[in-house]
This record gives structure tokens, sequence and C-alpha cells, in this order.
């Protein structure tokens, strides 16, 4: 049998290049079904039926039985059949603790997709996990970015599922692996097809036909949308933000379900595509995660996404390998209305497709097919560490209709997209039957309040709706305040003036203690407000005044400012009461007051009174005990 390979593209092995024990280059789904049609009959899940049914369709796909192998001196990574496949180690078994949690699997889907997959083998695993509550299974799938884009991933999944239940297991046809090539086999028939390569090109030149205005016009189309390619972004820095920091090897998995009628309703109303809704709710959302949770200024932030675009042509559908292009799109975060940011998310898009930038990016990898392998590996990283985009967003369209594996039908589904260098979240979507699934992948430390950031998107989205149903929004949402407010929690706030009442009581120390002069105004401020109204009393009764009564703070203040300059300050004694906020409501009636008790105070007690009205009113703004009683302990009052 002759042996056989098959060489990576280029952007195939820029997946393998940029991976490393941080950064994991593998997709993912969460796969939720139906239990009882799989049950067997000690209550578990027939695992061995679904091994049995996975491996009779592994004829179709037969990129799930090779691995990697590198052409000596070049390094570029080359398919070959696995001599050694075996199916059970591909397929694992786990549980939940019954009754299993979504928590718990979310959990289980974050550390099983924060393992890198062993090169050495096939790169794919297939996790059938029981025990979720409500009678349900799941199936985690990871499989190496390398081997699948999107689009090909849902031709995949039409080969392991069904449109209507079926109980048939067909026996799998026999695996012949061809014989791997040896690496000096590689590198002469690497050779020998650089050279079939080049002279095919000089067989083209020497055969152009009269169509060379067409190929030229084509081409000038390819080098515009290049140019407009690379002018979007890919060679400048997006600004960071806290969703951008140094990534570790851990991830954590969150999930997110809107309807799909819902998505259509807004761009029905409000204008743009589904995509488009998608982004604008993106948009939203971390805007208002950025302030709301991290205090960030999103004013002025060039904030992108990458949006994967497939360029599969209809005669390619069904084979494996990517044939994506990238989309590089600016986000509106600063834009706090939510139909403004749909309608620049939109005109973001549309510039995208006028400008064929999904060519121009496809171009862009063509042209480099035939780098070696050290360049290509060199340029990946270079990318990923200019860090051109913030979070990588994709949708994936998929059947409107139900599934099935075997008999039990598949209730929801959730993607997952692997992290670039620097990015601490990532998000896919997948729709089917009739819901759009969210997808969150996230770095376990830079994205510490993962939920809170699928919170914000699910509030985006709900604005979205309510503004597309004719509701009155308050621009920005509830969760997201002003920009003066969002810029207001990072400056430590200030005391209010004193007298205004908004300090909370003891806030404030007393000024008696340092300038006894100033002890009326001290009374205004909220430190001195309990003491006025201890000392109240016995002011009161020395004053003996009934209308002193009913303004007591202000008689205090009143009383005490007379009995420091008896006659001389009684027109700032009224003036400097007059301002205290606790007898604003009783101006006129406490000035009456105050005149009656100033002269009666003056006249009776000239002096010694004073002396026992001071002592009185400076300790009862630092005491606990009764003015009257701390006076009368200090000086007996004089018959």
């Amino acid at each position: 049998m002759t042996a056989d390979y098959e060489r990576l593209s280029f952007l195939d092995s820029s997946f393998l290049a940029m991976e490393s024990r941080s950064t994991h280059f593998h997709v993912a789904g969460l796969l939720i079904f139906e239990a009882a049609p799989l049950r067997r009959e000690d209550g578990g899940i027939d695992i061995a039926r679904i091994a049995s049914f996975v491996e009779s369709r592994l004829h179709l796909v037969p990129r799930y039985r090779q691995r990697l192998a590198l052409v000596p001196f070049e390094r570029h990574p080359v398919w070959v059949d696995d001599e050694h496949f075996n199916v059970d180690y591909h397929i694992r078994h786990s549980s939940l603790p019954k009754p299993g949690t979504v928590e718990q699997l979310k959990l289980l889907m974050g550390r099983l997709c924060s393992q890198q997959l062993d090169r050495s083998k096939p790169l794919w695993e297939l996790h059938v996990v029981e025990g979720l509550a409500h009678d349900r299974f799941a199936i985690i799938s990871k499989i190496h970015h390398a081997m699948i884009d999107g689009i090909s991933g849902v031709d995949l999944m039409a080969v392991l599922l069904n449109l209507a239940p079926t109980a048939d297991v067909t026996p799998a046809p026999p695996f012949e692996p061809r014989p791997a090539p040896s690496g000096a086999e590689l590198v002469l028939r690497e050779t020998a097809r650089r050279a079939g390569r080049a002279a095919a090109a000089l067989r083209s030149v020497q055969t152009l036909s009269e169509d060379v205005q067409s190929i030229a016009l084509e081409g000038a189309r390819r080098v515009r949308a290049m140019r407009h390619s690379l002018g979007s972004g890919w060679l400048t820095p997006a600004t960071k933000t806290p969703l951008n920091g140094v990534v570790g090897p851990n991830r954590r998995f969150e999930t997110l379900q809107t309807p799909l009628a819902d998505i259509k309703e807004i761009k029905n109303s409000l204008g743009g595509t589904v995509n488009d809704v998608i982004l604008a709710t993106v948009a939203g959302g971390v805007r208002s995660f950025l302030v709301d949770e991290r205090g960030f200024d999103v004013a002025g932030v060039d904030f992108r996404v990458m949006a994967p675009v497939s360029v599969r042509s209809p005669s390619q559908r069904g084979t494996l390998g990517n044939q994506v292009a990238m989309w590089l799109a600016a986000l509106p975060v600063g834009e706090a209305d939510p139909a403004a940011r749909l309608a620049a998310v939109s005109a973001e898009t549309e510039k995208l497709k006028r400008t064929d930038q999904a060519l121009g990016a496809a171009s862009l990898v063509r042209m480099s097919s035939g780098a070696p392998a050290t360049l290509v590996s060199l340029a990946s990283r270079l990318a990923t560490g200019a860090r051109p985009f913030n979070m990588t967003v994709t949708n994936v369209p998929g059947p409107q209709f139900p599934f099935y594996l075997l008999e039990s039908a598949l209730l929801e589904q959730y993607p997952l997209v692997p992290l670039w260098h620097g990015h601490g979240v990532g998000i896919a979507l997948f729709s089917y039957n009739g819901s759009v699934s969210w997808g969150f992948n996230a770095d376990y430390d830079v994205m510490y309040d993962l939920g809170e950031f699928v919170g914000a998107i699910e509030a985006a989205f709900k604005e979205l709706l309510a503004v597309a149903r004719g509701a009155e929004v308050p621009v920005g949402g509830a969760r997201q305040p002003s920009r003066e407010a969002a810029t207001r929690t990072a400056v430590p706030k200030q005391r209010p003036p004193m007298g205004t009442g908004a300090a909370k009581p003891g806030a404030a120390k007393p000024a008696a203690a340092k300038q006894p002069a100033a002890k009326s105004s001290g009374t205004k401020s909220s430190g001195a407000k309990k003491s006025a109204a201890r000392s109240s009393a016995a002011k009161s009764s020395t004053a003996k005044s009934s209308g002193a009564k009913k303004s007591a703070a202000k008689s205090s203040a009143a009383k005490s400012s007379a009995a420091r300059k008896p006659a001389a300050k009684s027109s700032a004694a009224r003036s400097s009461a007059a301002k205290s906020s606790a007898a604003r409501k009783l101006a006129a009636r406490s000035s009456a007051a105050k005149s009656r008790g100033t002269k009666s105070s003056g006249a009776k007690k000239p002096a010694t009174k004073s002396s026992a009205a001071k002592s009185s009113g400076t300790e009862s703004s630092a005491s606990k005990q009764p003015a009257a009683k701390s006076s009368a302990k200090r000086r007996p009052p004089t018959k």
C-alpha cells in the first residue's frame, strides 16, 4: 500500500503554531440530550452503544483517524493515518453526583477545556457525562481548530446526528490505515510537489487565454480588498481593556439562550441583520460590564472583535479543513443609546462587505500558503502579540429543526471558541431549533466575574428588544450609569458641607473642642445634633421660656453665644442661630423666643450663669450625659 499524507494549509498550521501551554486552540461543544431512550436497565447511560455508533460513522470523516507528522527540516505539519487508532481512547465516560446540576456540568466543561489535546493521537475527544438532573445527559466534544471550522463542524454534526430517531447501529467497516511516509520520503515528495507547482504555474502563464482583462480586473479587486483588510486595524493594537490580560491555562465556561424570533424581531424593527443584532448586543454588554463592574471609562475606546466569516465555496461543502476569513469589526462601546449602537454596527458590517474584506483576508492567507513553517509560527505569534482585536465573536447558523443521537433528542448545544493570546473571554453562538445558544469561554483569573459579564450581555439584549417594541428605555439602560457617574466612582467621596444634613451622624467632630467661640456654628454639624437635642431640656429650664422648648437647638446656640457676649453679640448670636438647619422651618417663632431668652438670661444671671452655660455647652457636644447634670456637678448654681 502506498504511503500517503495530506499537507496542512497555512491557516490550519497557524492554529498549531499559536498554541501554547496557556493558549489552547481546540474548539468544543456542550450538547445536552434526553436520557430515557439511551438508559440501560441498571439506570446508567449505554456508553458502549454510543461508542459503537460513533465508530460506525468514522469512515465518513477520515480526519478523525489521522494524526500529525512533521516534514524534516521544513517542520511543516502533515496528516497521516494513525496505525494505532483506538476509539475507546477518544470516547470517555464521566458522571456527575446525582442529581447533577448545570453549574456542575459547566465546571466540568471548563476543566476539560483547560487541557490540551495529545498531538501524538487524532486531535479529538468525546466525553459522555451522565447524572444530569431532569432526566438528561451531556456530551462534551473537543476538536482541534486545525481540523475543523464552523461550517465543517455543522457537516460533522450531521454525520453523528440524525433527522429522526433511529435504533440502527450498522457495523463499522474495517479500518486499514495507510502506512505513514518516512522522513526521507516526506522530504523527497515535498520537493517534488514544489517543483510540480512551479511547472504548473509556468504552464498557466503560457496558456493564458483572451480574457486577460477580466483576470487583471479580478486581480485589482483582490489587491484593493487586501489593502482594505490590512487598513482595518490588523497592523495597529486595539485599546487594552480589563477584558485583556495575561491568560493562564485554566478556563471558566458559561451559557446563555436567546430566542431566535426575538433577534429577528429586533432586526425587522430597527434594521440590520441577525449578526448585526448579536454584535450590537455584545457591544452593549461589554459597555455595561466595563463601566459598572470594572469602573472602566469607555469614552474613546477602540474596541474591536474578530468575526470569522466562511469563504467555503459550494463545491467545498463537506470537505475538512478551515475555509474561513476574519473580519475585524469595531464595536461602539462608547455609545449609550442601544438603537444608535445597532445602527453603528450595521454601518460597520456594511462597510466590511462593500470593501470585500473577507476576500482580502482570504487572499492574504492564500498568498502565505507556501510560507515555511518557521515563518508561519513567527508571523502567528507576532500577530497575537500585537493584539489587533479585543475579543472573538463567532456566530454559526444551525438547523431549525430537532436532531437525534440514536433515539435521544438533542435539547441544547453550546459552542466554545478558543482564546487568543491576551484575550480574557471569547463568545461563540450556535442557532438550533428556534434558539440561539451562547457559549462563553473565559480565562479563570482574568474573568473572575464571568457571571456578571453574561448578565450584562443578557441585559443588553433585553434593552435592545424593549427598544424594538417601542418601550421608553433610558439612554444607557438601568445597568449603565452616565459617563459623569462612572467618572465619580473613581473619585473618593467628599464630605458634604456642614449644616446640610447629608452626613451620617457622628461623621464630623464638633468644633467646640478646638474653637470654643465657634460653638454656635458647630451645632450645625451632623455630629452635634445628638448633643444639642440632649442639652435642650436643661437649657430650656434655665431660660424658662416656652418658645425655646420648640426650638431647642437654636435656643442652646443662642444662649451660649449670649453668655459669652451678653449685650454686644446678641445680634450676632441671632444671625448665627438663624443659619442652623434644625430651625429653618420655625425661623419666625425661634427668633422671638431667642430675644425673650436672651433678655431673661442677661438680667437674672449676668456672669455666673454665663460661665455655667458655657461649661454646659462645651461638654454637651463631647459627653453622652445630659448637659444640665454635667454643669451642676462642676459648679452649683448660685442663689
